[in-house]
């Protein structure tokens, strides 16, 4: 292993020329650009301002968030309001099915907030919205982007059973900065949750965020844990700092770094890495629909 060059942290924070990205074009971006607008519909895509919401919409890639946008968790890293939700809105399926019907989604990638303020977890309106999409686009693939259901692994098996072509349930961060970064979360509990997912055959997904103060030993050890869990998919991307109230970046990670995770990944045995500062959970999701 060979160290390569990051950005110290007591120098500005001041974005690398690497995280630039070209503005979004071609026909297939503006065909779903026109949808969004004039039905007013809402991806997580456009309301988080994602770097590579051109390059995924052009690719027939979308990604929603159910459940609302206010979670009962207030991870350091995270944008979305925390506080407490708005009650269940039960048509919520139904509308987000049209919209993936509308917009002619190929891959659709479903996300939601944590709702530990839920018995149920949030997990009847996730097997309910999944089954939706089914009915109204169902050549459309699915991944669902799953919290971790506090543990209440009843919950997390309502959605399973409908079989999502991915399920993935991000690590977000190393053991070592669990705490700091997801203060209500379980470095081990995520992974009893990706276990629990890859033992039921399903593909199965995690991402880790960089430059929040990991080590590269921090990093491989990550790796080994998942990999353990049965995890078949890892992305890596630069950790990026939504407001001053957030948790600070600590390291630019170095495109060359990214380079090397990947041919570890890939070595120590996952079937698809996604290594890359521009990396974000739903990148490329569409080409993780491989053969198991």
């Amino acid at each position: 292993m060979i160290d390569l060059p990051v950005v110290p942290a007591n120098q500005p924070q001041r974005k690398p020329d690497w995280l630039r990205v070209r503005l979004p074009v071609g026909k297939e971006y503006a065909h779903v650009r026109g949808l969004v607008d004039e039905h007013k519909l809402h991806t997580i895509c456009e309301s988080g301002n994602c770097p590579n919401m051109g390059e995924c919409w052009g690719a027939g890639t979308a990604t929603f968030m159910i459940l609302g946008n206010i979670c009962t968790r207030s991870c350091s890293f995270c944008a979305v309001a925390t506080g407490r939700p708005l009650a269940v809105d039960t048509d919520e399926p139904n509308r987000v099915a049209n919209s993936v019907k509308l917009m002619q989604v190929k891959h659709c990638v479903i996300t939601s907030v944590d709702r530990d303020d839920l018995k149920d977890g949030g997990s009847i309106i996730w097997a309910e919205t999944i089954n939706a999409i089914r009915r109204e686009s169902p050549d459309t693939t699915l991944e669902t982007l799953l919290p971790d259901f506090r543990g209440i692994w009843d919950n997390l098996d309502r959605v399973l059973e409908t079989r999502p072509e991915v399920v993935s349930h991000n690590l977000e961060t190393v053991r070592r900065l669990t705490r700091e970064v997801r203060i209500q979360a379980k470095y081990d509990r995520s992974l009893e949750a990706l276990k629990r997912t890859s033992a039921t055959g399903l593909r199965t997904k995690s991402g880790i965020m960089l430059g929040l103060g990991e080590r590269e030993e921090d990093v491989l050890e990550a790796m080994d844990d998942l990999l353990e869990a049965g995890v078949h998919i890892l992305t890596l991307g630069q950790y990026l700092q939504p407001t001053r109230n957030h948790h600070p970046v600590i390291d630019w990670i170095h495109p060359d770094q990214f380079a090397s995770y990947k041919e570890w990944g890939l070595k120590k045995g996952f079937r698809y890495v996604e290594s890359g500062p521009l990396v974000r959970s739903s990148y490329h999701a569409e080409k993780h629909l491989f053969e198991m």
